[in-house]
């Protein structure tokens, strides 16, 4: 296993970028007839976990709590590839500044040693930058980049990958 690599932990917000959301529901995911993954997660996540990387989901989802986002998952065989849920119900907090150094702090961790992968820009992008973690804003829907000193785009699951697979020959 390598022990010595670029952002060995990386955060995945849940909600369309991991699972596909219907932000109209009122009922935790793990209760939907169907529930879907993002095309290409598994490859990615696969990935990350053969690297020897720590995955943790973080998410502002407020319906579900931790076992059920797990039980979500578990029907598209993902949950395995989390060692970590954090989420509203389990830290009080919503995506945010806050939420980003409660992770950091209740993980015992540096800024620097963390990637966040998440589609919302503001949430997933600005605020994980706002404490000093590197972020991806998976954009799917548009061909809108955004790149700055502490964040990049990819547009499909095959993108992120790319990214982890160049990043790991630096």
């Amino acid at each position: 296993m390598k022990s010595s690599f670029r952002y060995p932990i990386i955060l995945f917000d849940w909600g369309d970028t991991v699972m596909k959301d219907d932000p109209t529901s009122t009922t935790p995911m793990v209760e939907w007839t169907i529930v879907e993954a993002v095309p290409g997660i598994d490859s990615v996540l696969e990935y990350l976990r053969s690297s020897g990387r720590r995955i943790i989901l973080a998410t502002s989802a407020s319906i579900s709590d931790e076992s059920q986002i797990r039980a979500a998952l578990a029907r598209k065989n993902l949950d395995q590839y989390f060692s970590r849920i954090y989420c509203f119900k389990n830290t009080g907090l919503s995506k945010g500044e806050a939420f980003y150094r409660h992770i950091l702090k209740n993980l015992s961790i540096r800024a620097s040693d963390v990637l966040m992968v998440g589609d919302t820009f503001e949430k997933d992008v600005l605020a994980a930058n706002q404490v000093g973690i590197f972020a991806v804003w998976f954009n799917p829907r548009s061909d809108e980049n955004r790149a700055g000193e502490l964040h990049i785009t990819a547009h499909a699951m095959g993108d992120l990958l790319s990214f982890f697979k160049a990043l790991d020959q630096i």
